[in-house]
């Protein structure tokens, strides 16, 4: 194997769209998935599913009913870590290692509720928080590294990653103080992002639309909130990025598409 075909999703409960993950496998035929939002505890994860599919390795952080995320890999997967961000106690994040030394991080970012405002709303002040230690954990990480950085980060920082920049200042995932902490957290690693370099500003460049518009096509009022980051020193290994927008027509979907990458070994 030359490359390495990776698939982020926030899937938005694994066990209610296990057949959409079947669907997805056999469509694209990722090497490694990387899920947010599983909503299920670790001893119920349908891990034979995805073994009957190749998936043998994994690395599994969830609690029940909410959150969680997944790594699951055809490659063998080594140093499996998790970390409790911000003291809370929740499953947002699971680490692994790939071959040729690279470090795979599978992150959950709070949405942080409907009120923009730290001081009144709980949920907000958490995603701000959880922004900063992701920021302090950048800084800290060495320069020669190679990290792959992926997941649903619940925040759109451009203009054309949202459907209406003006429309969507004071809507959270796309306030000037999110926008803000999430350029000072890619710039505390120079992270790549990996998205942009395929698809750079301003070409319309979405992973997200709401449950809300009937036909989700013909309103295109989508947001880009699941991101794919890479050290600098993996950019020459970068070699594709596709959303997989047709998955989110599927029956009975996830509101966020997958987003496919692939790196050279």
């Amino acid at each position: 194997m030359t490359k390495i075909r990776l698939v982020t999703w926030n899937i938005n409960s694994v066990r209610a769209r296990l057949d959409l993950a079947g669907q997805m496998i056999a469509t694209y035929d990722p090497d490694v998935i990387c899920f947010q939002e599983t909503k299920v505890q670790d001893h119920m994860f349908p891990l034979n599913f995805f073994a009957e599919r190749g998936y043998v390795h994994h690395a599994v952080a969830g609690q029940k009913s909410y959150n969680g995320v997944a790594t699951l890999s055809r490659i063998p997967l080594d140093n499996i870590d998790r970390r409790d961000w911000c003291d809370k106690g929740d499953a947002r994040h699971v680490e692994v290692g790939l071959p040729g030394g690279v470090r795979l991080h599978n992150f959950y970012v709070p949405a942080g509720g409907d009120e923009p405002d730290a001081a009144i709303n709980d949920k907000f002040a958490h995603k701000l928080d959880f922004l900063d230690e992701m920021t302090r954990w950048s800084a800290d990480l060495p320069r020669d590294s190679r990290y792959i950085l992926v997941g649903d980060l619940n925040v759109a920082p451009l203009e054309s990653d949202v459907w209406s920049h003006k429309k969507l200042l004071k809507v959270v995932s796309h306030t000037p103080l999110e926008c803000e902490k999430m350029m000072t957290l890619m710039q505390a690693h120079d992270w790549v992002d990996v998205m942009r370099h395929f698809a750079p500003e301003p070409e319309r460049l979405y992973s997200w639309w709401s449950y809300r518009a009937r036909d989700w096509r013909a309103a295109d009022k989508g947001r880009r909130l699941d991101h794919v980051w890479a050290s600098p020193r993996l950019k020459d290994k970068m070699r594709r990025m596709e959303v997989l927008e047709p998955a989110r027509g599927w029956e009975k979907p996830s509101d966020h598409a997958p987003v496919l990458v692939e790196f050279d070994r």
